[in-house]
C-alpha cells in the first residue's frame, strides 16, 4: 500500500523504503530536560576532555595553520592521508596489532567506519549477529540498512562461543544469509564487560569453523584500569575487520576514526568512502597527527585512565551504598559504562520520567536491543560527571528505585517481569 502524504510531510510517498526503519527516540524529550545543570546525567557517553593541555594544543594548531594551512585545508585522499595512516598503525601497536598503513582507511569517526562496512556487506534481509546487548549506534546503522539483527547471549566473560555457533547454524538452516558478527570485546558498550583472552580464542575458532566474518569495534581498548590492554581480536587474526577511533583517547570533535581491513575489503571501503564524502576531514588529520607528534599521547592516555578509574570507583561505591536489594551491576575494568539490572518487576523506561524528575538520568536498557528486551536494565555512564556528581547521581537513582518498589508493595503488585518494549535509542550525543 502506498504511503499517503500529509500536511506535515508531503514527501512521504517519495522516501526510500529503508527510511521506515529510521526511528526517533521516544525518550529524546526527556534527555533534553536531563541536560539541565541540576540533573546528574549518567546517560551520556561523552568523554571528558577538560584535562587535555588545551593551551599548548592550541599553539600547535596555530603553528599548523601557519606552516601547512594550504595543504591542511585542501581536499585529500579518499583513503586518508598516508601520514595519518602511519600514526594509526603506531597507535594500534599498543594493542599488539601489527598492520600496514596501506590496509587502513581513515573515516569520519568510527561511526562512519561502521556505516561503510555495513554498506559494502549488507543487502536488505541479511543477518548481522550482535552481542546481547549491543551498541545503540550500531543497531541504528544496521536497521537503516534493512538488516536483520540477531542477538547472541553473553555472560560476565563476554560473548558465548557455543551460542554463536548455534545461532549461525540455525539461521543458515532457515536459509538466512549471515554476513558478519559485530562485537565490542573491550569494555562493551553498554555492559562494560570485557571478553577474556580464552573467550577471544574460542570465538575466533568458531568464526573459522563456520566461516563467519568478525567486525571488531574497539573505541575503549586503551582505557584499561588494571594492567595492560587485552590483545585485540585483530591482533590474533588478521582477517578480522577492526574499527578504531580517536574520540575516546583524544577528542571526538575531530571526527577521525578508521577501519583496518584485508586488502580486498579495503579497496571497496575506499570506493564507498569516496562516494559518501570524497575524503575524510583533512584538517582533522593534520591536527591529530600534530598532537601525536608533539605531545606525550601515551602519557595523556594514562591520565585519562586514572581519571576514569576514579569515576568508575565512585560509581561502584555509590551503587553499593544506595541500590535497593535485588539490584545488580557489572564491574568494568575499563571504558565508560556500568550495566545495572533492576529488581524483578521494574522497567527502566517506565522509571525514566520519575528519575528525571528526581534530577538523575540514564539510558533504558531496551535501547541496546533490537528485539525489545532489556526492560530490567539500564546503562549508567561514569565518563563525564565528576566523581562527586556520580556518587550523588547514584543516591538519587537509588531513591527512585526504592520508591517504585515501595509503591508496588503498597498496591500488592507482584514481581512479574513487565512487558518489554522495543528500544528506539537515545539521542546521538548519548551513545
Amino acid at each position: 500500500m502506498p504511503r499517503r502524504s500529509t500536511r506535515l510531510d508531503p514527501y512521504v510517498d517519495q522516501y526510500a523504503e529503508r527510511t521506515s526503519s529510521m526511528t526517533v527516540s521516544a525518550v529524546r524529550a526527556l534527555f533534553a530536560v536531563a541536560n539541565r545543570p541540576e540533573v546528574v546525567s549518567l546517560a551520556g557517553g561523552m568523554p571528558n576532555i577538560t584535562d587535555l593541555p588545551l593551551g599548548t594544543i592550541g599553539d600547535a594548531f596555530n603553528d599548523l595553520v601557519r606552516s601547512a594551512g594550504v595543504q591542511a585545508m585542501q581536499y585529500g585522499s579518499g583513503q586518508g592521508e598516508l601520514f595519518m595512516r602511519e600514526k594509526i598503525v603506531e597507535v594500534m601497536a599498543e594493542e599488539q596489532i601489527h598492520a600496514n598503513p596501506d590496509d587502513v582507511v581513515v573515516t569520519c569517526g568510527s561511526q562512519q567506519a561502521l556505516d561503510l562496512v555495513t554498506r559494502i556487506f549488507i543487502d536488505p534481509g541479511d543477518v548481522i549477529l550482535c552481542e546481547a546487548p549491543s551498541y545503540v549506534g550500531a543497531l541504528g546503522t544496521f536497521n537503516a540498512s534493512q538488516a536483520r539483527i540477531h542477538h547472541v547471549a553473553m555472560d560476565e566473560h563476554g560473548l558465548l562461543p557455543d551460542a554463536l555457533r548455534t545461532a549461525v547454524l540455525a539461521l543458515r538452516a532457515e536459509g538466512a544469509r549471515v554476513k558478519f558478527l559485530y562485537t565490542i570485546p573491550n569494555y562493551n558498550n553498554p555492559t562494560g564487560i570485557t571478553q577474556t583472552l580464552d573467550r577471544r580464542r574460542a570465538l575466533l575458532d568458531v568464526a573459522h569453523e563456520v566461516d563467519l566474518l568478525v567486525v571488531e569495534d574497539n573505541p575503549y581498548g586503551l582505557l584499561t584500569f588494571d594492567g595492560d590492554p587485552v590483545p585485540a581480536l585483530r591482533a590474533m587474526d588478521d582477517q578480522v575487520i577492526y574499527l578504531g577511533s580517536f574520540s575516546k583517547t583524544f577528542a571526538p570533535g575531530f571526527r577521525i576514526g578508521w577501519v583496518l581491513a584485508p586488502h580486498a575489503v579495503r579497496e571497496r571501503l575506499v570506493i564507498a568512502q569516496e562516494a559518501a564524502v570524497l575524503s575524510p576531514p583533512v584538517f582533522s588529520q593534520f591536527a591529530i597527527a600534530a598532537y601525536l607528534d608533539r605531545f606525550d599521547w601515551r602519557g595523556q592516555i594514562v591520565a585519562f585512565r586514572d581519571m576514569y578509574r576514579e569515576r568508575r570507583d565512585a560509581m561502584l561505591r555509590g551503587l553499593e551504598d544506595h541500590m535497593p536489594a535485588g539490584t545488580t551491576w557489572t564491574r568494568p575494568t575499563g571504558g565508560f559504562f556500568v550495566w545495572v539490572t533492576l529488581p524483578e518487576g521494574l522497567d527502566s523506561q517506565a522509571l525514566l520520567a520519575r528519575a528525571v524528575n528526581e534530577r538523575v538520568a540514564y539510558v533504558p536498557g531496551s535501547a541496546f536491543y533490537a528485539d525489545g528486551f532489556g526492560g530490567r536494565n539500564l546503562r549508567a555512564s561514569y565518563c563525564f560527571p565528576t566523581a562527586e556528581r556520580i556518587y550523588e547521581g547514584t543516591r538519587r537513582l537509588g531513591r527512585v528505585i526504592a520508591a517504585e518498589l515501595e509503591m508496588r508493595a503498597t498496591f500488592g503488585l507482584g514481581a512479574e517481569t513487565p512487558l518489554h518494549r522495543p528500544g528506539l535509542g537515545p539521542a546521538p550525543d548519548l551513545s
